[in-house]
């Protein structure tokens, strides 16, 4: 589905990343792990139009994206959450995630001046399509709540409800475990796994070592901008450079995990 290649981006005298090539297989789940400032974020920013690479590919579908502005990107079928919440405050749970559906529909000025029956019915299937998705995170109920009476845990998963109304064939997921007590994360947990169940293709950059290796079909590790290592959970958990990349020592999160993660499987 994703094809990147020779991906390059420096802030100044700082490589964020560094000639970087992957490929992201359709209906997986794709997680990019590393230590802090390995370049996950720069990446995902790149991946979804954010930053303008300094050089290199990336593909979607075959589709050439590099260099498009971000509205180009999500058209394409690129959503995304991000590390820090970017939801609408000053919306309900509903609006919010209408917002992320107006992409796919189709409204003229016109049409909007005069209030046409077309126009209603596209914001009745508009509605009706973001309370299934509210339904889907897991936040059936909430739908007239303001988002900032929210907690913070149920503003993650609509973060995801909206990112998913623009029907993307791609779903970018950075950090959504991030400040989430251990329930809250296994819901997350739940509901990545019913994504990609469904079909729903999945980049996760993640830091919840144990939600990585649960959900993940493929992972990439980044270190200084570059791939490090790539393959199953198990493998990466068990690769001598990527212990030695988190602290240099066996007793990491990635080694932890991996272990606790095969024992699951067994169990």
């Amino acid at each position: 589905m994703l094809s990147v290649t020779g991906l390059s981006k420096a802030f100044g005298g700082v490589h964020a990343i560094q000639e970087l090539s992957l490929e992201v297989r359709r209906g997986a789940v794709h997680s990019i792990i590393g230590p802090n400032g390995a370049g996950k974020t720069s990446l995902i920013n790149m991946l979804s139009g954010v930053y303008r690479p300094d050089r290199g590919s990336i593909r979607l579908a075959g589709r050439e994206l590099c260099g498009e502005p971000v509205h180009r990107f999500a058209a394409a079928g690129i959503g995304r959450t991000f590390q820090n919440l970017q939801v609408f405050f000053n919306m309900t749970a509903l609006e919010n995630v209408m917002t992320g559906r107006h992409l796919r529909e189709r409204c003229s000025l016109l049409s909007a001046l005069l209030r046409t029956r077309a126009l209603v019915r596209a914001e009745t299937a508009c509605r009706d399509a973001a309370r299934a998705l509210l339904r889907q995170v897991g936040l059936a109920g909430s739908e007239d709540i303001p988002a900032d009476a929210l907690p913070y845990g149920a503003l993650k998963r609509l973060e995801i409800a909206r990112a998913l109304g623009a029907q993307p064939k791609l779903l970018l997921l950075d950090e959504p475990a991030a400040g989430l007590n251990a329930t809250e994360a296994r819901e997350i947990d739940g509901l990545i796994k019913r994504l990609a169940a469904d079909g729903t293709t999945v980049i996760l950059v993640e830091h919840n070592m144990r939600l990585v290796m649960e959900v993940s079909d493929h992972v990439f590790v980044l270190d200084h901008g570059r791939k490090l290592a790539e393959g199953t959970p198990a493998e990466v958990g068990s690769d001598r450079r990527v212990i030695e990349a988190y602290l240099g020592m066996e007793d990491t999160p990635v080694a932890g995990a991996a272990t606790q993660g095969a024992h699951d499987a067994r169990g």
